[in-house]
């Protein structure tokens, strides 16, 4: 860990403390996160983790930057990694099939393996929740298994159907509600979360884990999943 201190806005402060992506950063920017709500208390108005940041907003009628970077400084001073066992986990039902997920094939191509083996190995690693944006209740997950490393799409898509579940490089991810998107399209879930979002409690917080589960089409259709193609959307 490198810890750095850069101005984000006149009452924000951007705190680095890695470069890379990396699982193992969240036990960090975890207790990192913690570390600076208790600091900076009623002085807070925001705290956003991410991949290897935290951005501090606070209320500069509280304390001017110099306050803000010293007070951001010591609270840093004697960090430890956060135990990671206190996110939750998340088992979200998807199913992959081809009319829903259009890259499936060309996905499990590129990696040299059958579509059955693309979904088990999608399935098989408890991902890390980075960060929240792009849409509310949107999470980047990660790292997916190095052989599904996929580029976005060359041409983004006007319209991504809620719960489609994606890849992008070695990341995944829903779509919580219908939105343009470029990430590479595998499958769909029935959990609604925008749905968590718009009432103020997103299913998702950074730090918590994903594992992924298939499921068969009828038992999507039963947990409510509309089936119908994503293409038909365009």
């Amino acid at each position: 860990m490198k810890l750095r201190l850069e101005t984000a806005a006149m009452d924000a402060l951007t705190v680095r403390l890695f470069d890379a992506i990396d699982e193992r950063n969240m036990a960090w920017v975890m207790a990192a996160d913690t570390a600076l709500r208790h600091a900076f208390g009623d002085a807070l108005i925001d705290l956003v983790p991410s991949y290897t940041t935290l951005l501090i907003h606070y209320d500069c009628r509280a304390m001017d930057f110099v306050e803000a970077t010293a007070l951001a400084r010591e609270a840093l001073k004697n960090l430890q990694p956060a135990d990671t066992q206190n996110g939750q986990l998340h088992e979200i039902p998807v199913w992959y099939d081809e009319s829903v997920g259009p890259e499936l094939p060309q996905v499990a191509k590129r990696a040299g393996l059958s579509v059955e083996q693309l979904i088990e190995r999608h399935c098989g690693h408890d991902y890390s929740v980075f960060a929240l944006g792009f849409a509310p209740g949107y999470g980047f997950m990660g790292l997916v298994d190095e052989s599904l490393t996929t580029p976005r799409l060359k041409t983004p898509r006007r319209r991504v159907a809620a719960g489609s579940v994606g890849i992008a490089d070695r990341q995944t991810a829903i779509y919580p509600l219908l939105s343009p998107g470029g990430w590479n399209i595998l499958g769909r879930t029935a959990v609604p979360l925008f749905e968590y979002a718009r009432r103020g409690e997103p299913l998702f917080r950074p730090g918590d884990k994903v594992r992924f589960t298939s499921i068969s089409k009828s038992e999507f259709e039963a947990a409510g999943g509309d089936t119908t193609p994503l293409e038909e959307r365009a």
